[in-house]
């Protein structure tokens, strides 16, 4: 994140670029940053999104050298997949428009008919742009590399596919008022993105109801279809996965399970974070911890604020 990225030979700094990616990255220099601030997103948005779940995406710290949970074709590696793709589409996007990026510019104007109340204008994400060169830097290992099977290429595709449609579906239209006093008589109104911990909810989601899917030749070519006879046809919008996961409860090397021991879990929560399911049954140990919070906060004119540090205790809990 320190590098310039002005010379093409900084494209030999990063790690796991495939060929293509390396062309991609000296003819592009300028997307460059975008594309690693995309990368450290996609790590510190997944584990906050998997925060309170057994498996909380910690694995994702060793990233490009991914473990098993991500290499294996799991419901895991179907999220990961398709945030990733839709956070370099979404930080080429916004970098366009804040003008990071010399080659691209604001959003095109809606063809849309604004409403009586407002006006196109502002600057709006520049999602085009942001597709077509975030697809390319996406897929282009999973269409160049020999590594893994045809079935995992198709499905880490169609994942990829699935983060960019999400990302597509979130833009939405945003206003600023103008007027006397605040009056709001004029409304200047453009297409943006929401924040990428939105994106990454409603792809927790799509992992939580992804489809167990096998690759099979239908007709003249292989398609992803449900394992099970039962389950409706895979959409467009479906995240998909081929072998089922861990339940991530005990330490496993082989299938890249770090176990939930000495994690902190929520007494009082039924959810996944519920001490009984965090800790799969093994039970909680219970700490006391002193916090340091700011309290009594007064505000003086004009224009600061004065609090003083109150410490009070907290009970934790971790999983044995």
């Amino acid at each position: 994140s320190r590098v310039a990225w002005n010379e093409s030979h900084h494209c030999r700094l990063l790690a796991g670029l495939v060929p293509d990616q390396f062309q991609m990255c000296r003819r592009n220099l300028e997307v460059m940053h975008s594309i690693v601030r995309a990368a450290r997103q996609t790590k510190s948005v997944c584990q906050q999104t998997f925060a309170d779940m057994r498996w909380n995406c910690s694995s994702i710290r060793r990233a490009p050298s991914f473990g098993p949970d991500l290499l294996k074709g799991t419901r895991e590696s179907a999220f990961v997949y398709a945030l990733a793709a839709a956070a370099v589409t979404h930080s080429i996007a916004q970098a366009c428009t804040s003008g990071e990026v010399p080659l691209c510019s604001c959003g095109s104007v809606p063809s849309e008919v604004p409403g009586p109340d407002f006006r196109w204008g502002g600057c709006g994400d520049n999602l085009h742009y942001g597709l077509q060169l975030g697809a390319a830097f996406a897929d282009s290992p999973l269409k160049s590399s020999k590594l893994g099977t045809q079935a995992l290429k198709a499905m880490n595709l169609h994942n990829n596919a699935v983060g960019r449609q999400v990302l597509s579906d979130s833009l939405d239209t945003k206003c600023k008022c103008h007027g006397v006093s605040g009056s709001c008589s004029v409304k200047t109104c453009w297409k943006g993105l929401p924040n990428l911990g939105e994106i990454a909810s409603d792809l927790k989601s799509k992992y939580l109801a992804a489809i167990k899917v096998t690759h099979r030749l239908i007709g003249p070519r292989k398609q992803l279809i449900p394992k099970e006879m039962d389950v409706r046809p895979v959409k467009e919008t479906d995240l998909v996965y081929l072998i089922s996961s861990p339940d991530y409860c005990t330490p496993n090397l082989h299938l890249g399970s770090l176990g939930t021991q000495d994690r902190q879990c929520n007494k009082t929560s039924v959810g996944s974070d519920s001490c009984n399911l965090m800790c799969c049954g093994r039970g909680y140990n219970t700490y006391t911890e002193e916090v340091v919070e700011r309290c009594h906060c007064k505000y003086h004119w004009c224009c600061y604020v004065v609090c003083k540090k109150c410490r009070r205790k907290v009970e934790r809990y971790v999983c044995k």
